[in-house]
């Protein structure tokens, strides 16, 4: 499975190969085109699983600023490749003086946290939808619920170790 979204390529399927055709990226399965995206099209490249990119294609990514990302076949993040980044010094200086104060790094650590227990709880609950066994559901929901009341604890926690 390919689909297009927002400017990025994301490809599931097993064993596809992409490269680089003129002004466009091919993705090959089996030998076969399955798909042909113009480059000007794209901002990025995720790859689940099994896929494997051309030199010529990671190379022209880079040249371009496009980034590339593999993940595992579960969505485990694995490598991430970027070409030449330009910093912004006054960026970077306002993110090292956020980052030495207590007070805004703990605001940024409960909204990420936030963040990923709102995705992890929503995980849960879709693995309960999908399951067809009622002890296994049960037992979702009720680890939903739990990271649930984390989320709701997440203002009051005083440090980030807490």
């Amino acid at each position: 499975h390919m689909a297009l979204l927002l400017n990025t390529l994301y490809v599931t399927t097993p064993e596809s190969y992409l490269r680089l055709e003129g002004e466009t990226v091919c993705v090959m399965v089996k030998k076969e085109k399955r798909l042909q995206v113009p480059m000007h099209h794209l901002g990025a490249i995720v790859c689940f699983g099994d896929v494997t990119l051309t030199p010529a294609l990671l190379g022209r990514c880079m040249e371009e600023g496009r980034s590339v990302v593999w993940l595992g076949r579960s969505g485990r993040f694995q490598a991430r490749v970027e070409g030449p980044v330009n910093g912004n010094i006054l960026l970077r200086q306002a993110q090292y003086r956020i980052a030495d104060d207590p007070a805004k790094t703990i605001e940024l650590a409960r909204g990420f946290l936030a963040g990923k227990l709102r995705n992890s709880r929503n995980v849960l609950l879709r693995g309960a939808r999908d399951s067809h066994s009622d002890t296994e559901r049960s037992m979702l929901i009720k680890h939903a619920d739990i990271v649930a009341e984390h989320v709701r604890s997440l203002p009051h926690a005083p440090d980030l170790d807490s």
